[in-house]
Formats: C-alpha cells, structure tokens, sequence
C-alpha cells in the first residue's frame, strides 16, 4: 500500500532570531487535514559553491577554520549570495576573494538543498575553468585562508581519506562528476 505524505501550508511566521548571515523564524503550518504544528526553519539567503580548475587541469582547494566542528576543513571556495547579486556572480566574487584565482569560464553545474528539513535556501555548484592566480585574495573579518592544488585524481582519494568531509562540498564534487565525469583531464578549452 503506498502513501501518500500531508503537505502543509504555512499560516503564520514569527522572526526567532537574527543570526547575522541568517534568521530563525517559528513557522506555524496546518497539513491538508487539518492538523497544525509549530516548525523551526533557518531562513538565509542562497549560497554558491566552485570548483576551480586551473588552466593546467588542477584544482583548486581551501583550507580554513570552521568553528562548528573547531577544525580545519578542506573544501572548495564558497559563500553567501549577497541580495541583487546573482549566484554567477557570487561564485566569480568568492572564487577570488577566497583563493585569489580568477576565471576565464563559468559553468553553472546545478543546485540542492542544503538541509530541507530545517532549511529555506538552495547552494548554486559551479566548475570555474581557465583559472589563473592572480594573487588577491580578500577575507572577510574571521577568514585566513589557505590555498592547495591537487589533481582531479585526487579527489576521490581525498575524500575516501575522510580528508573532505563538508556535505556542500560533496554535493559539488558529486555534480561536477557528474557533468565532467567523462573526462580524465580538466583543461581548460577555449
């Protein structure tokens, strides 16, 4: 026997908590039956994700502090969307704000969702190709970052290490495999 699940309707919002980068809001839902409920939801704008792939086919990883787990993580560059700004555009800011390389391509891989049990937004993957590094990197406030390249083969070990661990960051791989997954050598092709 299959089921089939409630949807719910949100009939009231009520602002929690501003957190800076996103919002908690008590969502008060009703389900086609009738049914009512209280439902946490980290409201926060879009994020972005790259994978930046030189001119000479490495890519191109961030190591920084994260101050959930308290460790440094390996990851690709990221961020928020900032609000009239595009996730293209957020992906070419972050790319060099982080990493200090910029791009002669932009391929928009896809989007997910980044918890949608207790979460609004969608991240945007990209694959940045053609990257050259032109040395300015910008950090916001908390950020030190540090930049590594390492080939496309080595990604998967990386990951089987436990060497990347960040979910989002998985995501993109898993996209850019996907889109890419073909291909032995990432160069860039004009």
């Amino acid at each position: 026997m299959s089921v089939q699940p409630d949807k719910w309707r949100v009939v009231s919002r009520e602002k929690i908590a501003d957190c800076r980068v996103f919002e908690v809001s008590a969502r008060g839902s009703v389900d086609e039956n009738g049914r009512e409920g209280t439902f946490f939801v980290i409201e926060s704008p879009d994020w972005v994700n790259v994978i930046p792939v030189t001119e000479a086919g490495r890519i191109v990883l961030i190591e920084q502090f994260r101050h959930g787990t308290e460790e440094l993580t390996l990851e690709i560059p990221g961020g928020m969307v900032d609000e009239g700004e595009t996730p293209a555009e957020c992906a070419a800011r972050e790319l060099t704000e982080e990493t200090g390389y910029v791009a002669d391509e932009l391929v928009y891989l896809g989007k997910s969702r980044p918890n949608p049990a207790i979460q609004n937004n969608w991240i945007h993957h990209f694959a940045a190709f053609g990257c050259t590094n032109d040395g300015k990197q910008s950090f916001d406030e908390h950020e030190k970052i540090a930049v590594r390249e390492v080939g496309p083969e080595d990604l998967d070990r990386l990951i089987e290490s436990g060497s990347i661990t960040h979910s989002l960051v998985l995501a993109g791989i898993l996209r850019f495999k996907g889109v890419h997954g073909g291909r032995k050598e990432f160069t860039y092709e004009s």
